[in-house]
């Protein structure tokens, strides 16, 4: 026997949106690290974080981070059709270095034209701004040749680089993997002693959980990449909460710089 479905003759009451604000993220097909450190960081009753992952060839190269440039557009226009995101975070520290950061935004905004887009570059240089650092130290998880349009980076947009240390890895699942006491220990060994703050480069690592630990090993800030772009995140989205237990950056507000 059917069952008899009835269609409730009163309108259902719709609100303007599910949550208050929306966060857009755009990953590497590979990323194991960044949706975590986002749901952690940024997403709350308050502020929803929605992902479009985009295809992604390893090893990192500058020309296989560059690759990824074409795809942008298309990415972004996957992160909820049709409706306004508050910010969209493409979350690739070297490629935003190779494509730059101008054209990530001019790609991902000719999908959604309203929404601030954040990359972990500019993100990292705003958050030394905000933490008063302009001699800094560097260290990166990639091979030279992927490291050294990073340090041009930096260094063009006025930052004094005391020192610079990467690890030599070209795939960013064996980032990734990286133990966190190793992360610990690089850390340390890469901050230069006059270097006012510490810059850990790549959205793979999961280094974001210990900027506090770091903080305390090395007596200076640290920024992480995915540190930087979920605390310039949650300030364009009026987040001004101070969270010092999860590093000196997150209880900054955005400085542009």
């Amino acid at each position: 026997m059917a069952v008899d479905i009835r269609v409730r003759d009163r309108a259902v009451t719709l609100d303007e949106r599910p949550l208050e604000r929306r966060v857009g993220l755009i990953i590497l097909a590979t990323d194991h690290t960044t949706e975590p450190d986002f749901c952690r960081l940024v997403a709350s009753a308050r502020i929803g974080v929605y992902v479009a992952r985009i295809a992604y060839a390893n090893p990192v190269t500058p020309d296989n981070l560059r690759a990824m440039g074409p795809a942008l557009t298309a990415g972004a226009a996957l992160l909820l059709p049709g409706e306004t995101l508050d910010a969209i975070c493409y979350s690739c520290t070297s490629a935003s270095v190779v494509i730059g950061d101008e054209p990530v935004a001019a790609a991902i905004r000719a999908a959604k034209p309203g929404a601030a887009v954040v990359t972990p570059t500019l993100a990292a240089c705003h958050g030394l701004t905000a933490l008063g650092a302009r001699r800094i130290s560097v260290l990166t998880p990639y091979t030279v040749a992927t490291s050294r349009p990073m340090a041009d980076y930096f260094a063009g947009h006025g930052f004094d680089i005391a020192s610079f240390t990467c690890l030599g890895l070209d795939d960013d699942r064996e980032m990734a993997r990286i133990a966190p006491d190793t992360l610990v220990e690089a850390a340390r060994d890469a901050t230069a002693a006059d270097a006012e703050a510490l810059f850990i480069s790549c959205t793979a690592l999961r280094a974001a959980p210990l900027a506090a630990r770091i903080e305390q090993a090395i007596g200076r800030p640290v920024v992480t990449s995915n540190l930087a772009t979920a605390w310039q995140c949650l300030r364009l989205c009026g987040d001004t909460a101070a969270g010092p237990e999860l590093g000196a950056l997150m209880a900054r507000p955005l400085v542009a710089g």
